[in-house]
């Protein structure tokens, strides 16, 4: 049985979750994923659980290792955990949600002690082979509190029995494990070459949660990396025209 823990999320773009945590309790987290720790608090880095389950989180795209925080003091201790580039925090309650929920790779963040991550496979071929995110999936076990993050803002969306969303790729975050998960291709020529969106799109059909995200990190870094690239030309060009001018 997971640790019953407390929260608190702070801020809006940048944000944060604090883990209040009573005397013997703990928190699981990714490794570098720490903001602050109170005094009270031990720090434990391990595999998690053996060799097997570091080579299962690295499959995923996680740390080979993971962090345990535990409040070995008396009275309530913190500690925060920060996530890695701006968007949101999502908290999942996996008692509600059947003990089970799956997440897109990199998205873990922390988690009560008592949660396992293991790795989940999509139930087609094609969903792995072109499915923008990699064809293994989180799983998140257990019955307490997990955390994921996601870029931008976050929509969630129930989807009814037979309801059909169809995502990009990339802007997928989580998923009830009920929930059918396929790639279908956008179709059309002019749509599959200047529509800017990719090849593929993702097939969401209830019923079920997902959970959507409105900037993923690959997005972000393709522009950044655009950017860059458009500066760096600029740059060149220009010291070019001043050689050939004399300048």
């Amino acid at each position: 049985m997971a640790d019953v823990i407390e929260y608190k999320i702070h801020g809006n773009d940048m944000q944060v979750v604090e883990i209040i945590l009573d005397p013997g309790e703990a928190v699981r987290a990714e490794a570098g994923a720490m903001m602050f720790m109170e005094d009270g608090i031990e720090m434990q880095t391990s595999t998690g659980g053996g060799l097997l389950k570091g080579l299962k989180r690295m499959v995923t795209g996680e740390s080979f290792f993971i962090t345990s925080f535990q409040n070995s003091g008396s009275g309530k201790k913190s500690v925060a955990f920060g996530a890695p580039y701006p968007g949101k925090i999502i908290p999942i309650d996996l008692s509600r949600e059947g003990g089970t929920f799956l997440c897109q790779k990199d998205a873990f963040l922390c988690a009560a002690q008592g949660i396992e991550i293991e790795v989940a496979f999509t139930k087609r071929f094609g969903a792995g082979l072109f499915g923008g995110e990699g064809f293994i999936l989180q799983k998140l076990v257990g019955d307490g509190l997990a955390f994921v993050h996601a870029g931008g803002a976050i929509i969630e969306r129930e989807l009814s029995e037979g309801e059909t969303l169809k995502v990009d790729t990339g802007c997928l975050v989580a998923l009830a494990p009920t929930v059918d998960y396929d790639i279908q291709f956008v179709g059309g020529f002019k749509n599959a070459l200047f529509g800017g969106e990719g090849l593929f799109l993702a097939r969401l059909t209830g019923p079920g949660k997902v959970f959507l995200q409105g900037l993923p990190f690959s997005r972000l870094a393709d522009r950044i990396a655009a950017a860059a690239g458009t500066d760096r030309g600029e740059e060149r060009g220009g010291l070019v025209g001043r050689i050939i001018g004399g300048d």
